[in-house]
């Protein structure tokens, strides 16, 4: 079975801030470029049969600077779209509406986690009808949800998988069963 390996892009200025950034196309910040960089050494000694990448210029560059300067965009791979809460935090968010979580809660113009669910399950089709290893290079909640997608959860369960800027996951299989390998690394 095939092995995917997850990139988070580098810091953003709203990353930094913990600002829900899922359509507003940011660029990387200076230490978000440089912890970019570091991923082409990690990433250099591995083939990939398939490359892609989110279509927000902060996966592109992220992609670019790990040495991936052709990866496919795939518009499913964008991050969640967070309609009416984009652009704020989730304490903002909490006063309005108290415990929110992307993961449970209702997005006001956005995106559901059907939704998300939906076209992350496009990427996954895509990965596993290659063989040998993908790559991807996407967002914090997207990548997660794809994570748990990935072992046959809800969207919800990627509550539970924390993911920082600029780190590397794998996930792949055990006798056949969908594992997460490597998190958050």
């Amino acid at each position: 079975m095939t092995e995917l390996y997850l990139a988070r892009h580098g810091a953003t200025e709203w990353s930094v801030s913990g600002r829900h950034t899922g359509t507003t196309d940011l660029p990387l910040l200076p230490e978000g470029e440089q912890t970019a960089r570091t991923l082409a050494a990690r990433l250099s000694d591995v083939d990939f049969e398939l490359v892609l990448t989110s279509p927000r210029q902060r996966a592109r560059r992220t992609a670019e600077l790990a040495g991936f300067p052709d990866a496919e965009v795939d518009g499913d791979l964008a991050e969640w779209d967070y309609g009416d809460y984009e652009g704020i935090t989730t304490d903002e968010i909490r006063e309005r509406d108290p415990g929110w979580t992307v993961w449970r809660g209702v997005v006001p113009g956005g995106e559901s986690a059907e939704q998300v669910s939906a076209r992350l399950d496009r990427v996954i089709g895509r990965v596993r009808a290659v063989e040998g290893q993908a790559l991807v290079f996407g967002h914090g909640h997207a990548l997660r949800a794809l994570a748990a997608r990935w072992l046959g959860l809800p969207v919800s369960e990627g509550r539970l998988l924390r993911l920082d800027t600029a780190t590397l996951s794998v996930l792949g299989s055990e006798r056949e069963q969908p594992v997460v390998l490597h998190w958050n690394s």
